[in-house]
């Protein structure tokens, strides 16, 4: 498929003036196609040539101005428009359209739970054409007027109001101006409940199989609605800027959320249906402010190209952070952030295919490669650049920056010179030279401390690899009198370390503290190194530090010590062994385990003994061994009624105890008892994670796993459960079970292709470190295919297929040699080659990681 060029979407927004789309949709056409009858009312600034984009499965009709245009002119995804004159002009589209079954245009789902149908539209980038027509780029704004033709017991929900007419079509008030991949409709036998705040409606929906759930969650979802609504009125002078705001959990999608103006949808796992933790409430929550957000920084006022995404994401995430923990009984948002979300940003600055936050215009040429950038820099670097930039020109002058940008550009298009004008006009500092340095560069600065003494005062040298200012504050912390193994704050201050020269030295009364943290609070984004007496500190009394955010700092550098070769694997896991038991910041337990047990236990540790002759070194079954006598540990300080925290952590060890296991003895009985002694009850999401770890090990006769399996899904008949069982499927240490797995995952016939969300089930099943010999002939057969499929099924698929499908537990030269081979000859389209890219990436630094770890 053609994607837009630069040029061409600047061509057209100098020839065209788009007024208003009148869209209908038809949706009683069966459950694979339905008819898009568009009209678009627009006016050509001059006379001129251009294009229309829409991708159907037939285009019945073309008129331009009531002369009829030939649909086989129709070239892949464009339809010329030749020869318009100056002046107004009317174009009309009737076609049948493909539903999709990868996230992508209209998606449709079916429940297993109920054999209901749902459909709704996720249109971002490019994918409004396989909806109905339009002209295709964020810049040409217009008004949109939907009406859908719907099943009789469907509900059709849009951007706007929507309401039945009399003839049972469903009508959506227009919207104002707003982008073409910001349209929405999300159609089905909704489960709506509806309140009203501030003078508008409200609305949460999810499937009628969710129900239940959605009720049980109903008054903290307003609440949290409510709550940063509120918030953003009181930071933000522009109105919202919609007739409504609902919010519809939606199956199968591919993002957390997606910021549909009055229409946000989201993935519907945050629908909870088993015990979750309170972080995982929290993260719900920032995705629900980091949203709303948008319906300022994305809706009212929108990129103008796609170079420019971070004004969109980066605000987002930072503002949903900020007033979550603002306005919300969430305080603590920020070390979820540190020790969660971060990382996502310092791993993919650290890939060959790191990009600027901002990247310059000649970056991204096109659309395709504009999709690439919907990354960890974009979100989490680009919320910590913005973080940073708030702690060096004040809160306040940031705010007034932000509503003067509002104010000169709502509902229209903006680029980042207009945004740093509006932040120069706010402030006295040089906010260009600050871009300059800290947008439009890559790659991870480090800040490495020295610490001297001498006649009672002691100083900080901090030495800086890299290019950009930083105002960081330095943590001076001493051991509690009253309690040997705990820390206290001896002194916090600021200090400035400039981009370019030598680095200045600090001087302070007292001796040298016990433990000195550089980027205390974490207020910008750089790499942390310690002296060596801090370290040795850090090491024996991490949990005892009084601040979960300076906590989650150290446990940061801890990580990227690890990663970068300086810090063996096996003293993270001692430390982590010594100091999560008695860790009370849910945020840090689960950010240590998910890295020990997914990266240094999966990755950086071989699965094997050394060769002979090589010294000892530990291994994987070491690591699972350390993490499961750690969840123990976790479980025994948590016995007895818990609620809220202990609950949280006690849920958290219970997860890890089962993911890690060795052996099926212990998770076995829980699986046959239907409980864990002293809890969490054994709800749905345990048990299909108990019986992964044990299809995964083999724990029973094929025979009986394939039973228990079937009894499973039998209990749990919901999407969710054919997830799993296609998990536990794939995971079995069988032959015929891996040939099976991968011919769904790979195979051509396109009736029984699998749904995005049964792939990546399958997917993750596949692969499980435990069974290398079994999984070592399909490298090869990945590398050959992979790029096919990605032709085949288009770019979500793509990136699920690069993602959960890549052989990344089989850490060899042999892997890494066969992926360079598709990258150098297979010719994989641009979502694949970048996630190969990635993984490649990893893929060499594990290799590092083991090599620095046996030396």
């Amino acid at each position: 498929m053609p994607v837009l060029q630069r040029p061409e979407a600047e061509a057209r927004a100098h020839l065209l003036d788009v007024h208003r789309y009148e869209v209908a949709l038809d949706l009683t056409h069966g459950d694979e196609e339905f008819t898009s009858r568009t009209v678009i009312h627009f006016t050509a600034r001059e006379p001129g040539d251009t294009f229309v984009e829409i991708r159907p499965a037939t285009l019945h009709a073309a008129t331009l101005d009531g002369h009829p245009l030939d649909p086989a002119a129709l070239d892949d995804n464009r339809l010329p428009l030749t020869g318009l004159a100056a002046g107004p002009h009317e174009l009309r589209l009737d076609a049948t359209m493909r539903y999709s079954r990868t996230g992508e245009g209209m998606h449709r789902f079916t429940d297993p739970a109920d054999g209901e149908d749902y459909v709704y539209t996720q249109l971002f980038m490019d994918d409004i054409q396989r909806v109905f027509g339009a002209f295709d780029q964020p810049d040409l704004k217009a008004a949109f007027e939907l009406t859908v033709t719907a099943p009789p017991t469907w509900t059709v929900l849009a951007n706007g109001r929507t309401e039945q007419l009399p003839d049972g079509t469903w009508r959506a008030a227009a919207t104002p101006r707003i982008s073409t991949y910001l349209v929405a409709v999300a159609a089905g036998p909704w489960h709506s409940v509806h309140t009203e705040h501030a003078g508008l409606p409200f609305g949460l929906h999810c499937r009628r199989s969710l129900a239940p759930h959605l009720d049980a969650d109903v008054e903290e979802l307003f609440d949290l609605t409510r709550r940063c609504y509120d918030r953003y009125h009181e930071i933000f002078e522009e109105p919202y800027p919609f007739d409504s705001y609902d919010q519809a959990f939606v199956p199968e999608f591919n993002a957390g959320a997606m910021e549909n103006p009055g229409l946000v949808t989201f993935r519907d796992e945050f629908v909870f249906r088993s015990a979750v933790t309170d972080t995982e409430r929290q993260t719900r929550g920032m995705v629900i402010a980091h949203e709303m957000a948008h319906m300022w920084f994305g809706d009212l006022v929108t990129l103008q190209w796609w170079d420019d995404i971070w004004l969109n994401e980066s605000f987002a995430e930072y503002m949903g952070y900020q007033v979550l923990s603002e306005a919300t009984r969430f305080r603590d948002t920020w070390t979820d952030f540190a020790i969660a979300r971060k990382g996502w940003g310092y791993d993919a600055d650290q890939r060959p295919s790191t990009h600027p936050v901002a990247p310059a215009p000649e970056d991204v040429p096109d659309t395709a490669s504009a999709l690439l950038n919907f990354d960890g820099i974009s979100y989490a670097k680009g919320a910590s650049a913005l973080r940073q930039l708030v702690a060096w020109m004040g809160e306040k002058d940031f705010l007034a920056g932000i509503n003067d940008h509002f104010a000169r550009h709502r509902f229209g298009n903006a680029t980042l010179a207009d945004f740093l004008d509006s932040l120069a006009r706010a402030t006295d500092r040089d906010v260009h030279a600050w871009a300059a340095r800290w947008l439009r560069t890559t790659g991870v600065d480090t800040l490495t401390p020295t610490v001297t003494e001498d006649a009672g005062t002691w100083h900080l040298d901090v030495a800086h690899t890299g290019s950009r200012p930083h105002r960081i504050a330095v943590g001076a912390y001493d051991p509690d009198p009253g309690h040997p193994d705990r820390l206290a704050l001896r002194d916090r201050f600021d200090v400035d370390v400039p981009a370019d020269g030598a680095p200045a030295r600090h001087t302070f009364p007292k001796a040298v503290p016990a433990l000195v943290v550089l980027n205390d609070g974490d207020l910008t984004y750089a790499k942390v190194r310690f002296d060596a007496a801090s370290w040795e500190t850090a090491a024996r009394t991490l949990s005892g530090l009084p601040d979960p955010l300076t906590r989650a700092v150290v446990w940061n550098a801890a990580r990227d010590l690890v990663r970068d070769g300086e810090l063996a694997p096996t003293a993270y896991l001692e430390a982590a062994r010594a100091h999560l038991p008695h860790e009370t910041e849910l945020a840090v337990v689960q950010g240590v385990l998910a890295f020990a047990r997914t990266q240094l236990a999966d990755r950086y540790l071989p699965s094997a003994p050394s060769s002979p002759g090589q010294p000892a070194a530990a291994t994987r079954h070491t690591a699972l061994t350390t993490l499961t006598a750690l969840s123990r540990d976790i479980l025994r300080r948590t016995e007895g009624p818990g609620h809220g925290p202990e609950a949280g952590l006690r849920l958290t060890a219970v997860r890890a105890f089962i993911d890690s296991a060795t052996t099926p003895e212990g998770i076995q009985e829980w699986l046959a008892d239907g409980s864990i002694p002293g809890g969490p009850t054994l709800d749905h999401e345990l048990r299909w994670r108990i019986l992964t770890r044990l299809a995964t090990l083999g724990a029973a006769p094929l025979p009986e796993l394939h039973d228990l399996i079937d009894a499973e899904l039998a209990r749990d008949q919901s999407a969710t459960g054919q997830e799993g069982a296609a998990r536990c499927r794939a995971a079995l240490p069988d032959p015929e079970a891996k040939q099976a797995a991968w011919q769904a995952l790979f195979g051509t016939d396109a009736g029984s292709e699998l749904s995005n969300y049964l792939f990546t089930a399958t997917a993750t099943g596949f692969w499980a470190a435990e069974q290398q010999d079994l999984l070592r002939p399909y490298v090869a057969r990945y590398f050959t295919e992979v790029p096919a499929l990605a032709v085949r099924r288009g770019p979500a698929l793509a990136k699920a297929a690069g993602r959960w499908a890549f052989p990344a537990v089989l850490v060899e030269e042999e892997t890494l040699r066969r992926g360079e081979q598709c990258l150098a000859e297979g010719d994989p389209t641009p979502a694949l080659r970048r996630t190969l890219d990635d993984q490649l990436a990893d893929l060499r630094r594990a290799l590092r990681v083991r090599a620095a770890a046996v030396r």
